[in-house]
């Protein structure tokens, strides 16, 4: 029996996240009180095998019922249920853009007194315990649907037993990466950006990633980051991790980091780990 809990950021899209888990043969439910959880979950054991895999959306509609939310999955957890949490979260602006585009109000207009930022800010605030306590985290703000399905197929595929390891590189210039465990800043190596021939090219072209990794302390920030990872990824399995995000930045998110991830995932594959790679910034201006 698996159980998931789709909460975070009001417009953040546990609508496409249900969507998903539809699609993979979840039973889910929008709008679960958090109190109703536990008895659910005993009728759910109740049904010979007939209901074996739910999903509740549990978000800040509920009210006051939602500061429940933690004291409910730190008993389910300590009743050994199979449950896991995945928390979507997006930026300020692109909350606000979407709630303008479907002219809907924030769950907390009332009490916001109409300020839609105020209320953001409050549902931050809120929701706190509950992204500490999640095993997924996703950032939908530069997230395309078929990435953000992809991801989620990834979690939930019952085929992979393991810790999901997504290597990521991005441009600081156009933000940071917020779903990130771990965040190396590879500005200080040498930049083809002002190597004519390499200016309009990226870190996946061999002659880009060539230039990054000739130079000495490219080639031993790696040593040393690899080194570093290989070292961490154990003590996360030990620790119960389900998702590490390993991510590189570099101003435009073209060359260096580009190049250095590159670099760290083929040295998670020789090692046979299975992994993701995502370029964020590799395409824009």
């Amino acid at each position: 029996m698996q159980f998931v809990i789709i909460t975070g950021m009001s417009g953040s899209g546990k609508s496409s996240c249900v969507d998903v888990l539809e699609d993979m043969g979840y039973y889910c439910i929008d709008n679960m009180p958090p109190e109703l959880i536990g008895k659910f979950v005993d009728i759910c054991n109740q049904s010979d095998g007939k209901i074996d895999k739910v999903a509740f959306v549990i978000d800040i509609r509920s009210g006051e019922l939602f500061l429940k939310l933690k004291d409910t999955l730190t008993l389910l957890k300590e009743e050994d249920v199979s449950l896991k949490i995945v928390f979507l979260d997006c930026s300020d602006d692109v909350i606000i853009r979407r709630y303008k585009e479907t002219r809907r109000k924030h769950p907390l207009d009332e009490v916001s007194f109409g300020n839609i930022r105020k209320a953001i800010e409050t549902e931050r605030e809120v929701l706190v315990p509950i992204k500490a306590m999640a095993d997924y985290y996703i950032d939908t703000t530069n997230t395309s649907a078929g990435e953000f399905r992809e991801r989620m197929r990834g979690f939930f595929d019952e085929n992979n037993d393991y810790m999901h390891i997504d290597v990521r590189s991005f441009g600081f210039k156009f933000g940071h990466m917020p779903e990130a465990d771990l965040v190396f800043d590879v500005r200080c190596l040498p930049n083809p950006f002002y190597i004519p021939e390499l200016k309009g090219l990226t870190g996946l072209n061999p002659e880009v990633y060539t230039y990054v990794m000739k130079f000495d302390q490219s080639k031993r920030l790696l040593d040393k980051l690899c080194n570093l990872i290989d070292f961490l990824i154990p003590l996360y399995e030990k620790e119960g991790k389900a998702q590490l995000v390993i991510a590189f930045g570099c101003t435009g998110g073209k060359h260096r980091s580009v190049a250095m991830a590159e670099a760290l995932a083929q040295h998670l594959r020789d090692k046979n780990m299975r992994i993701r790679i995502q370029h964020r910034d590799i395409d824009k201006r």
